[in-house]
């Protein structure tokens, strides 16, 4: 008895577990920074923190990571070498001279080559962050070390978010000519509060699909008074990032916020476009049992063909242990769905937007939720059922995972050429509309991205190079932007 009484009770074993759990998360890198991520006292807005230049135009976590934030960048320039390539065969001409970049996007080693790239290919950038979960503080440090306008930090409540990109937008002696955009929110914050800047930007450049149908929709309206490349849907972006990038990285966030083990698990994904595609390969070689809820009959009959099972999700919802989001649509899983879960069901989205499932109305008095550890909340019924919810609701991967360096590379070198093409166009070759990139530009990337194609650069022809936008009989003279 008097040993039975050295160990905690039921309440203390409890606490105990989540503050284990807590801390093992947030100094690991279950979450998308490798740094700690719990809450400080005092919000990033009220601190005063300069650079060893003496410069303060950021808003960061903490800039005394900037050191390991620089490792960060370059173990990821390591295996992004078709951008740095571009960064040094293009630099010499300084193709994005004058251009001013506002960007939005996820804050992440990767980007951070993308957003040094272009500041070398002559560009100013002012940067703020598209997920309040996905910023990885350090690289962020690294950023304004090196002299980047860049207001994030990871955990940013919706308040944080708009005051970050109301801070790159909105300040004095300096105005943004290009927008660089994922998710459409920095596009939709200068169309509606800043008119007069929106109507002197030269183009715009959208990488996610949620972004993209806000373009379509604004041009459907007449209301869309600049360019804009739909990075998205460019071959180079659906094929290799949202099929393959999503193929390894479903299972890297589902791994370190659940442990969950996949053999014999029934998983529904929503959706079967290039995401769904990934995740449904990724999760069906480690032997789930897949199903998969389909609107598009073209995609529903691939779906079928690969070999799973296209249901509607009501047929299944009481039977499935996880729930994965792949649509880029809004209230596919809905409160009565998540009401006909079994217990312990995991839901997560692998979509842009925190709209797929309705978390909303779960924010009421007769559910209780718990934060079981980072990203990771437990969403208690009155009878005692929990759903497993991670990230609330918002993208997966990005929030509670890293994401493969290599595919990144293609999509980041993508939407460099789409901004340099842009910024360079003459004048009238591109109206107030919405655009894919030229097919040349597509393999333009992707040859970059062949271990051999430098080894065999000698080997094409005058006409073939030409096409390529290379000039292989003397030094690299970019004509990717003169098409």
């Amino acid at each position: 008895m008097q040993e039975f009484t050295k160990f905690p009770t039921k309440t203390g074993r409890r606490s105990l577990s989540r503050s284990i759990s807590q801390s093992s998360t947030d100094s690991y890198s279950s979450a998308a920074s490798y740094t700690d991520s719990s809450d400080d006292e005092v919000s990033p807005r009220e601190k005063q923190q300069t650079n060893s230049k003496g410069s303060s135009n950021f808003c960061v976590k903490n800039i005394k990571q900037a050191e390991f934030g620089r490792r960060e960048i370059e173990i990821a320039e390591q295996d992004m070498s078709a951008l740095i390539s571009l960064r040094k065969r293009a630099q010499g001409e300084k193709p994005l001279a004058g251009a001013k970049i506002v960007g939005c996007t996820h804050i992440t080693a990767q980007t951070a080559v993308l957003i040094e790239t272009l500041c070398a290919l002559g560009a100013q950038c002012r940067w703020s962050a598209c997920n309040i979960y996905s910023t990885q503080n350090e690289v962020a440090a690294a950023l304004a070390e090196a002299g980047v306008a860049v207001f994030a930090w990871k955990g940013e409540s919706e308040d944080d978010f708009w005051w970050c990109i109301d801070r790159c937008v909105n300040v004095d002696g300096w105005q943004a000519n290009m927008i660089l955009d994922d998710g459409g929110d920095l596009t939709h914050w200068v169309y509606k509060k800043y008119p007069n800047v929106f109507k002197k930007i030269r183009g715009i450049v959208e990488e996610s699909v949620t972004g993209v149908h806000r373009l379509y929709q604004l041009s459907k309206a007449g209301k869309l008074c600049v360019p804009a490349m739909n990075v998205n849907d460019s071959v180079t972006k659906q094929k290799f990032d949202n099929l393959y990038c999503c193929r390894e990285s479903i299972l890297d966030g589902l791994k370190r916020t659940t442990d969950v083990m996949f053999g014999g698990k029934q998983v529904v994904v929503c959706g079967y476009g290039e995401v769904g595609k990934g995740c449904c390969a990724a999760l069906k070689a480690l032997g789930a049992i897949v199903y998969v809820t389909e609107i598009d009959p073209i995609c529903a009959l691939q779906a079928c063909m690969d070999g799973f099972r296209v249901v509607k999700l009501s047929e299944v919802i009481r039977q499935v242990d996880v729930v994965i989001t792949c649509t880029g649509n809004k209230n596919v899983v809905t409160r009565e769905h998540l009401d006909r879960m079994k217990n312990s069901c995991i839901v997560c989205n692998m979509g842009h937007s925190n709209t797929e499932i309705d978390v909303t109305s779960l924010r009421t008095p007769e559910l209780t939720w718990e934060r079981v550890r980072s990203q990771v909340d437990h969403v208690i019924w009155p009878d005692g059922k929990r759903v497993v919810l991670l990230a609330e609701g918002r993208l997966l991967n990005l929030s509670c995972s890293t994401v493969p360096t290599f595919v990144l590379s293609i999509t980041a070198t993508t939407q460099a050429l789409a901004l340099i093409e842009l910024y360079n166009a003459p004048e009238g070759r591109y109206k107030q509309d919405v655009y894919l990139l030229p097919k040349k530009m597509d393999e333009y990337v992707a040859s970059l991205h062949l271990p051999s194609f430098d080894a065999h650069l000698t080997e094409l022809t005058d006409d073939q190079a030409k096409y390529l936008g290379l000039n292989k009989n003397g030094p690299f003279k970019p004509n990717y932007y003169r098409y």
